[in-house]
């Protein structure tokens, strides 16, 4: 029996095996990327899929009304393409437009040798040409899923006769003919775009004793505007961004030291803001108090989907637990469960603490197990709904081709419908997880050689078979692979070195996916220290470590006024800054999709989105937003130089923690409008903001 108690807040089509005709390998043709869609409508900024395969037009066995007509730019409207039908239900389309540019603040002072908006607008040009890309539509490809259902399967799965009530099927062909998803840091890097940044990516290279022993030993030799300092180097890889106290922690404890302290992140202190996080009422109820709770909350206004993502704010912004919390968005993204679905407002807070943050350090086989037996992947991928008489394989797909050996990691079609019968059965009932023999398939299966008799009635012993299976896939030599290029994407480059990943991976494997060696690894091999300047900060990133490096503050400031008597100024505020990020395009578990946000620069080139986050680099500068307190920006320096272009060195040191470029420095200077000589105050004759803000518009503070 479904979970009641999550009534849906869209329109769901679950479609399962309908025992008719498979679509054959003809009816698969590529299709362009459509338009963008998300949980709240278009999002500015969104990164695209990029193409991928999936059915086109009405399939044997499907109702012509299951492939509505997708608008867009040279449309046909006599061809259909599916939509993606999923935990959202099916995924709408809207129109491929967002928002024009957002103001530029130009303040339009004829006086000025060159305007404010030519002056940043350079700046941030400068940005983009650095980080090597080329403008790409922020247009997301939604993709189909299909589940194929039929009458209870009974015996053996695994011979070359189907056994599920379909007839032809396209079970020997690779997922990479099939596949629901492209897998997207691999697919942009396709690009014209990818090739260039591939070509200024360091090859080779070997581990060394330790962190230390490899930054002390590695020469950066790829062209870069960033500091060859390894300090600094760490510090914007390993946390969302650098703050002088952290570079000066790094400096204080030695290199191999901070990684350790960041490895036992149980052994560090929470900071203030982790404490204000009480000031989110939802945060510390159990999924049975939201479920119980829920006409109170809804009454009072709260949204506990939505106070999770505030939480993991905030954390990101002060948490001490740097890299963990680094680590705990890059699972977010790699075993994706998004905030806003149906059923995330009761379980997504608890999948966060009991799956994601248990494990975030510690075992990825760990991790897909639990995941598998958690409500809030169970619902979120249709598993409830799944039985041996009507097989749903959405979780058995993505436990494959997202969660574990990837869409080329070595499966068949038919691997992935004996994965789906094997975990029928599981599902949730009351709000917790059970376990319903009576739905469970019996029979032998086989997936990519590991093999089960899958014929006891006993539940614990069905139940164990499946945890056994999640667990072998979690180990399988493609996971291992898959794993260490998605992680060495996220640390290293958006074109890892085949060096490097080789190494991840044989670590994976030797610890059976204990994930601290894996980064012992990576940060003792030669390829991260030579890697300066090869990641550039994803819309929310940049957000982020614009708060940590201009040293914001959780506490509400003495010109905050309180309107909402329901919620706390760091309550407002932390949504304020959530809000801004959905503007953006990127935000904590917020793709829609299983396949959580690509970590490529390529994804994110939106002259939009960029200027929007200079935007708001100015309003946290003028401290705008009451519920935080800022440090006035005459006073981000100590103590001011009295010339313009010495004000400027002593401000980047302060913001981005290097020297500018000679042509960077001018144009910031082009700004305020004086020459590097002019004497100036701490205010720099009121420019001060501006010039901070162009800072923060440079190369050096898009980089990581």
């Amino acid at each position: 029996m479904a979970d009641q108690n999550v009534p849906p807040r869209r329109p769901r089509d679950d479609r399962a095996w309908d025992g008719r005709q498979d679509p054959s390998p003809d009816a698969y043709r590529e299709h362009g990327p459509s338009t963008a869609y998300g949980p709240t409508g278009h999002e500015p900024g969104h990164p695209p899929y990029h193409q991928a395969s999936y059915p086109a037009g009405p399939q044997p066995g499907r109702p012509q009304s299951a492939y509505p007509t997708v608008a867009g730019p040279g449309h046909d409207p006599a061809r259909r393409g599916p939509r993606w039908v999923g935990p959202d239900g099916l995924g709408g389309p809207t129109g491929p437009g967002g928002p024009g540019l957002p103001n530029l603040d130009d303040d339009g002072d004829p006086g000025r040798r060159v305007g404010r908006r030519r002056a940043l607008a350079a700046i941030g040009g400068t940005a983009a040409v650095v980080a090597g890309g080329a403008a790409l539509a922020m247009t997301p490809q939604v993709r189909g899923l299909f589940d194929l259902g039929g009458d209870a399967p009974i015996g053996d799965a695994t011979g070359t006769t189907v056994t599920d009530g379909s007839s032809v099927r396209p079970g020997g062909q690779q997922p990479s003919t099939v596949r629901t998803y492209t897998e997207q840091n691999e697919s942009y890097m396709g690009s014209r775009a990818g090739a260039a940044l591939k070509r200024n990516t360091p090859t080779g290279g070997r581990t060394f004793s330790g962190p230390a022993a490899a930054a002390e030993a590695t020469e950066v030799t790829v062209k870069t505007v960033l500091a060859k300092d390894p300090v600094r180097h760490l510090a914007s890889r390993a946390t969302f961004g650098a703050t002088p106290k952290l570079l000066a922690d790094i400096r204080r404890m030695g290199i191999d030291a901070w990684v350790r302290e960041q490895l036992e992140p149980e052994k560090i202190a929470p900071s203030a803001a982790e404490l204000k996080l009480s000031e989110l009422p939802t945060l510390k109820l159990s999924p049975q108090q939201l479920r119980d709770q829920r006409d109170a909350l809804n009454e009072r206004g709260a949204q506990p989907e939505r106070e999770l993502v505030d939480a993991t704010i905030a954390r990101q912004i002060w948490s001490e637990r740097q890299l963990f919390e680094v680590m705990v968005d890059f699972w977010n993204d790699f075993l994706h469960v998004a905030a806003d679905f149906d059923g995330g407002e009761v379980y997504r807070a608890s999948f966060d603490t009991d799956v994601v943050r248990r494990h975030a350090l510690g075992s990825y086989p760990e991790m897909l197990v639990a995941a598998n037996k958690h409500p809030a992947l169970l619902l979120y991928l249709n598993q409830n709904d799944s039985r041996a008489d009507a097989v749903n394989e959405n979780l058995a797909r993505e436990n494959l081709e997202l969660y574990s050996v990837g869409v080329d990691g070595g499966y068949t079609e038919k691997d992935v419908r004996q994965a789906a019968l094997l975990q029928t059965g599981r599902g949730v009932n009351d709000g917790t997880y059970v376990f319903r023999p009576e739905r469970h398939y019996l029979g032998k299966v086989k997936i990519l050689g590991f093999t089960h008799a899958n014929n006891s009635d006993d539940p614990k012993k069905a139940d164990a078979a499946i945890d056994a299976y999640i667990a072998y896939i979690a180990l399988h030599p493609s996971t291992a692979k898959y794993v260490a290029q998605s992680l060495a994407t996220r640390f290293v480059s958006d074109t890892p070195p085949k060096s490097l990943v080789d190494r991840l991976a044989k670590t994976y494997a030797a610890n059976k996916g204990m994930i601290k060696p894996m980064l012992m690894t990576l940060f003792s091999s030669s390829e991260f220290w030579a890697s300066v300047g090869q990641k550039v900060r994803r819309p929310m990133e940049y957000l982020v470590a614009t708060y940590r490096t201009l040293g914001v503050s959780p506490q509400a400031s003495p010109a905050f006024e309180q309107r909402d008597s329901r919620r706390t100024a760091f309550a407002q505020g932390l949504r304020q800054v959530q809000d801004k990020m959905r503007e953006l395009g990127q935000y904590p578990m917020g793709q829609p999709t299983p396949d959580g946000y690509p970590d490529v620069y390529v994804a994110w080139t939106s002259a939009g989105t960029m200027v929007n986050g200079w935007n708001e680099a100015g309003e946290l500068i003028g401290g705008r937003r009451t519920q935080f307190t800022y440090t006035p920006p005459e006073k981000l320096v100590a103590k001011p130089p009295a010339t313009a272009g010495a004000y400027v060195d002593a401000l980047a040191q302060r913001l981005v923690h290097q020297k500018l470029s000679a042509r960077e420095r001018e144009l910031i200077l082009d700004v305020a409008g004086v020459p590097a000589g002019t004497r100036v105050d701490a205010t720099f004759d009121g420019a001060v903001a501006a010039v901070a803000r162009a800072i923060l518009a440079s190369p050096q503070h898009h980089l990581r």
